[in-house]
């Protein structure tokens, strides 16, 4: 059996095209270019006041137009040949767009749809009168659909990516499979890495690591900033005094804290620290306000670096200890809260719902986080395994952790900053002499009109945590060295990337392209709130 080629059948046909296309999109850039320097692109004003376009200029921009359209559609040809004839027709390129069939489907739908109906689909719809929007969000979902597809339905994957195959070591893409029976795909598609593994194989299941664990981990972050961000820059005195009600309540929380901590066993030293950290807490929402005490918290975490707050939190000691967990005691409460104030400030004056919608939600929300926190064999082991229906491994956990801590300090500064900007607004005003609550008017009238820069905000923090991730994996850190995630491939492709560079550029590649569609989409969301 004869190793594939990139193009298969069908390159004899489109590569000159695609070549002749791309030379032309090429010289029509650097035409662009020079006539930009030399000539001017407008030469006045018409009646209207529009600018009249320098005809050469105007030529130029439409070469360029013109040559990246048919460079699009002769690179489109590639993947319908392939979908179509698959191997035999499309080489490499087809069999592996023969494998993204139900990605390629599933995008048309949405796109289609979306197009359909983006007059009532809100600020969604608006992305689709950007392009750059639109690459952004078409990038996303194609790596969101591969890894579900791929890393959960295992639709995708040609191969296990864990399996090793004798005689594939660092294999050309295309390559024959050894030993393969008719149950077998008979193609290492991109080539087998150091250990002879299906690269393609590990590059779609690894997808579903970064897709799930970064969204997550960032809407974490921004629960955790939310929370504290918004009362920080609402209320400007200080919410504690000796001997009030909320100081009382203050110290039942923290005992409750320390004890819960000390039940679960906690080690002296962690148990000491915790003790110290709660006083010290108290007594500066006494003498400050809780602006000064937030703040103050977020630039101490801020200040410290942050891979070496990621090794510091990683390493197998400081694992050991339970701190991780912990840890995750604490920020994983957060949307608890969030999502329990939330419903509470909404429904406060219906008693008719006030009590199933709240407590529903708040039991269920509890549910979840029990859940989360709770894992046999680890410092801490709360639900029985019949309730436990979240299985966070170890190392996941650990990361997760990390990327939360780490990113919720920014959060907070930006939630606090939009705060003090929005609570001088006359709406907010108006709700206070309204007689509204103050957490009826942060969730409720501060937070939905802050919600564009947070949105945009949210995008871009989960392209940094996407890197963040990588940036672990390529170090060594939480993750296990045989994980499929991009971080660690790349770090076990970087050692042969002279003999056989395609098992670190794959991943590479991968995670550039998402972080990519990230920063597009968050352009073209800042766009359309710049236009609304």
């Amino acid at each position: 059996m004869e190793a594939l080629t990139w193009t298969g059948n069908v390159g004899g046909l489109l590569n000159p095209i695609l070549g002749i296309s791309l030379v032309f999109l090429l010289v029509a850039i650097m035409l662009q270019l020079i006539s930009g320097l030399f000539i001017p692109s407008a030469r006045g004003f018409d009646a209207d006041g529009r600018h009249i376009k320098h005809p050469f200029t105007a030529k130029i921009n439409l070469a360029v137009w013109i040559s990246f359209c048919v460079l699009i559609g002769v690179s489109s040809l590639y993947l319908v040949v392939g979908v179509i004839f698959g191997l035999e027709g499309g080489g490499i390129i087809g069999g592996i767009s023969k494998q993204l069939t139900p990605v390629w489907l599933t995008l048309f739908l949405i796109f289609g749809s979306s197009v359909a109906f983006k007059r009532k689909l809100g600020l969604y719809g608006k992305l689709f009168d950007s392009p750059v929007g639109m690459i952004g969000l078409g990038l996303i979902l194609f790596w969101v659909l591969v890894a579900i597809f791929g890393g959960m339905f295992d639709m995708i994957v040609t191969h296990n990516e864990l399996s090793q195959v004798s005689g594939m070591k660092n294999k050309l893409p295309g390559t024959p499979m050894r030993g393969a029976d008719g149950a077998d795909f008979q193609y290492f598609l991109l080539g087998g890495d150091g250990l002879a593994r299906d690269v393609f194989s590990r590059a779609v299941k690894g997808s579903a690591i970064v897709i799930v664990v970064a969204p997550l981990a960032t809407l974490f972050a921004f629960m955790v900033g939310i929370t504290l961000g918004i009362p920080a820059g609402y209320y400007s005195d200080p919410i504690l005094k000796f001997g009030n009600s909320a100081f009382l309540i203050a110290c039942i929380l923290g005992a409750l804290f320390i004890g819960l901590v000390t039940f679960l066993g906690a080690a002296l030293d962690i148990v000491i620290l915790l003790i110290l950290m709660v006083a010290l807490i108290l007594w500066l929402l006494v003498k400050s306000s809780l602006d000064t005490v937030l703040s103050f918290l977020a630039n101490l975490i801020l200040a410290f670096p942050v891979i070496l707050l990621f090794f510091l939190l990683v390493t197998p000691e400081i694992v050991k200890t339970g701190l991780p967990n912990y840890m995750a005691l604490i920020l994983f409460f957060f949307p608890v809260i969030f999502l329990a104030v939330l419903l509470n400030s909404k429904y406060h004056t219906r008693p008719d719902v006030h009590l199933w919608v709240v407590g529903g939600v708040t039991v269920l929300s509890m549910w979840i986080y029990l859940s989360m926190i709770s894992e046999p064999d680890t410092a801490i082991h709360i639900l029985p395994i019949p309730l436990d229906f979240i299985s966070m491994p170890p190392e996941i956990l650990v990361v997760f952790v990390s990327v939360v801590f780490v990113n919720s300090p920014t959060v907070f500064r930006i939630v606090r900053g939009l705060t003090l900007d929005i609570k001088s607004r006359d709406y907010v005003a108006a709700a206070q002499t309204r007689g509204e609550r103050g957490w009826y008017i942060m969730l409720w009238e501060i937070l939905p009109n802050v919600r564009g820069p947070l949105i945009v905000d949210f995008c871009l923090r989960i392209g940094y945590t996407t890197i963040l991730l990588g940036t672990l994996g390529f170090f060594g850190l939480g993750l296990e060295s045989e994980s499929p995630d991009w971080g660690t491939t790349i770090n076990a492709g970087r050692r042969l990337l002279s003999v056989a560079p395609i098992p670190a550029l794959v991943p590479a590649i991968a995670l550039m392209s998402l972080v990519l569609g990230l920063n597009l989409l968050a352009d073209g969301l800042r766009e359309e709130s710049l236009r609304d």
